[in-house]
């Protein structure tokens, strides 16, 4: 059997539109690692907002998280950690930027640490889930060490003002996401950091090749890893830039697109998947 690895983005992929893993979709993961093949989350969330997943799925490879900014093992020690954070200084003048601009909020994140600008503005409830900052105020300040990222929620008609200006100051430095609605988040991480670059330590370690790698992905985040996989596939809720570079497209998010495409390619089929899903929760 040719060993497979399986990389799953989590929002608009893996997890329907109430962020759950639909019970095909567990099935099929569960499945496919039966037959030997691995599987991997790659996402734009911290640890600790896709631990839960990470731990439904009993997954022990490492996982990508921050868009490949903290590439890391829960479970293998063997696994060498990646972390490649932003430049304090970097940080401190985006900030700065930021604050001119007055956006709504920002977070910085440190690993799994953050710090909030407003404790309850714009997208602070949502990001949190239900976690405490470390502190919150004057982020130049507050900060002391090389973020992970930096999540900028700007007042409406702000973004592209200051994605641009963002972009054209700091370009060789960072990565720049744009999230979609409703938040329209501005996300920042260091230049050369994207979910491909962290899918292919994993890959490494895993002794798999580029053209046994099958991804999955839904938005902007998602291009360089669904251009790098072997077998790269949009959903089918994906945005167009996706589908365009993808090999295949699959039904979406709500549709168990992934189990789908697994059943087809990896020919099994969903009853077997459903019984060994039961199987491993008794």
């Amino acid at each position: 059997m040719n060993r497979h690895l399986i990389a799953v983005d989590l929002d608009g992929t893996l997890l329907t539109d109430n962020k759950t893993i639909s019970r095909r979709n567990a099935a099929a993961l569960a499945k496919a690692r039966e037959l030997g093949h691995e599987v991997v989350i790659a996402t734009g969330r911290p640890y600790r907002a896709s631990a839960q997943y990470y731990r439904e799925l009993f997954l022990q490879t490492p996982i990508v998280n921050f868009n490949g900014a903290f590439v890391h093992s829960p479970k293998d020690r063997s696994f060498e950690n990646s972390h490649r954070p932003l430049d304090e200084e970097t940080a401190k003048t985006i900030i700065r930027t930021c604050e001119a601009f007055q956006v709504k909020n920002i977070m910085v994140e440190v690993m799994d640490d953050f710090y909030l600008r407003h404790l309850n503005r714009g997208f602070a409830d949502a990001f949190t889930l239900g976690t405490s900052p470390v502190d919150y105020g004057n982020l130049e300040k507050l900060l002391n060490a090389d973020p992970t990222s930096i999540l900028i929620h700007p007042e409406e008609g702000q973004e592209k003002e200051l994605t641009a200006l963002l972009n054209d100051a700091h370009a060789e430095a960072t990565e720049q996401r744009n999230w979609g609605a409703p938040w329209n988040v501005i996300e920042i991480v260091r230049g050369g950091v994207n979910k491909a670059a962290g899918l292919s330590k994993v890959a490494a370690h895993l002794d798999i090749p580029k053209d046994r790698i099958i991804a999955f992905g839904d938005e902007d985040n998602d291009l360089e890893m669904i251009d790098y996989a072997g077998t790269g596939v949009a959903m089918g809720n994906a945005i167009d830039p996706l589908k365009s570079i993808a090999n295949e497209t699959t039904f979406t998010n709500e549709e168990d697109g992934i189990a789908r495409f697994l059943e087809e390619r990896l020919k099994f089929t969903t009853n077997t998947a459903s019984e060994q899903l039961d199987r491993s929760g008794d």
